[in-house]
């Protein structure tokens, strides 16, 4: 579960804080390494800017030796640094490689890559795409704790490094220091989230929009796996997601989704799980807590409004589920998150 960590308030005679300098992203590129997987944190975070337009992040592509590697498309990747960026990162990122194979039994890693996962310094934030999680776990650096990678290597991963929690079923697992996504796309996904985790909901829909992307999608949500796919001839769940997200702020009962949809209860409930990979229950309150988000960032509505606003009836009702969900009540959120990013949202 992502953990937000609240600043405390700000005196008001203290001078402004000089603007930080940017987060330090290193992405490993290592023999194999397919170009778009590649590309993902370099495009992301590279398009993360704060209200005056300065970049938060600073993605410098890396290798294990410095030289450049051959990619799975055929063409050779030339990194900007060697090992070194490993060492002065505040985050590494580590694509998926189709060209170590003696990962997939549980070897070890080979001595220039371990070399240089060794100079990450402690404390650092580890980020894994789709098969990149092999590379953490080789390194030891998934012992013990929940992780994912792409569905169909799920069974082969869970031989390889049985002391790796794996969870094939989400789009990424967010550990607070070492995430993990499952293939492509959901690396964008992931990016996203750390751009929220770091600088909010505003922030990351900005990127988002950017890039052309869906801006949210929850880590819990299922992967795409190989399952029978609903008949494109029975009436889908689209229109009436569409319709709950323009009334979020009404109540909202399973009777009343299924009955806009014109389906049975039982039918609605199978399909929607079908096509969204949650129940309607769960993904309506990832709604609500989102537009809670964007709220309490944007606008300077009082908190029990912008409950009632999100659907949650109740501040109390709306603190809880955030604390249940980001570890934050909204207040702490709004101090947080709210000065910069409701200029940028009001103007």
């Amino acid at each position: 579960m992502a953990r937000i960590r609240p600043e405390g308030p700000r005196n008001c005679s203290e001078p402004a804080p000089m603007a930080p300098d940017p987060h330090r992203v290193a992405v490993l590129a290592l023999p194999g390494v397919p170009p778009f997987e590649l590309g993902i944190p370099s495009r992301v975070f590279g398009s993360a800017e704060d209200v005056e337009g300065r970049r938060l992040y600073e993605v410098t592509v890396c290798t294990a030796d410095g030289a450049a590697v051959l990619s799975d498309a055929g063409f050779t990747v030339q990194p900007a640094a060697g090992p070194e960026a490993l060492a002065a990162a505040d985050t590494v990122v580590i694509p998926p490689t189709h060209a170590m194979p003696e990962l997939g039994t549980g070897g070890p890693l080979p001595p220039e890559v371990a070399a240089a996962v060794a100079r990450i310094r402690p404390g650092t934030r580890l980020v894994s795409i789709c098969s990149g999680s092999y590379v953490l776990a080789a390194a030891g650096l998934l012992d013990g704790r929940p992780a994912t990678t792409h569905w169909n290597l799920a069974p082969e991963f869970r031989r390889a490094y049985p002391a790796v929690k794996v969870d094939e079923e989400v789009l990424f697992v967010d550990d607070g220091d070492v995430l993990t996504s499952a293939g492509v796309a959901a690396g964008v996904d992931l990016c996203l989230h750390l751009i929220r985790r770091d600088h909010g909901a505003a922030t990351a829909n900005r990127v988002a929009r950017m890039c052309v992307v869906p801006p949210w999608r929850d880590g819990g949500q299922a992967q795409y796996i190989d399952r029978p796919v609903p008949d494109p001839t029975i009436a889908d769940t689209t229109a009436t997601r569409a319709w709950a997200l323009a009334h979020l702020d009404e109540p909202l009962p399973l009777t009343r989704l299924a009955e806009h949809a014109r389906m049975s209860l039982r039918s609605f409930t199978r399909r929607f799980r079908d096509e969204v990979g949650m129940t309607p229950v769960q993904w309506l309150t990832a709604q609500r807590l989102e537009l809670a988000k964007q709220l309490l960032e944007t606008t300077d509505l009082p908190i029990d409004l912008v409950a009632h606003r999100a659907g949650f009836g109740t501040a109390n009702s709306l603190r809880a589920h955030m604390r249940a969900t980001f570890g934050i009540s909204p207040a702490s959120y709004r101090r947080t998150f709210g000065t910069d990013d409701r200029v940028a949202a009001l103007r």
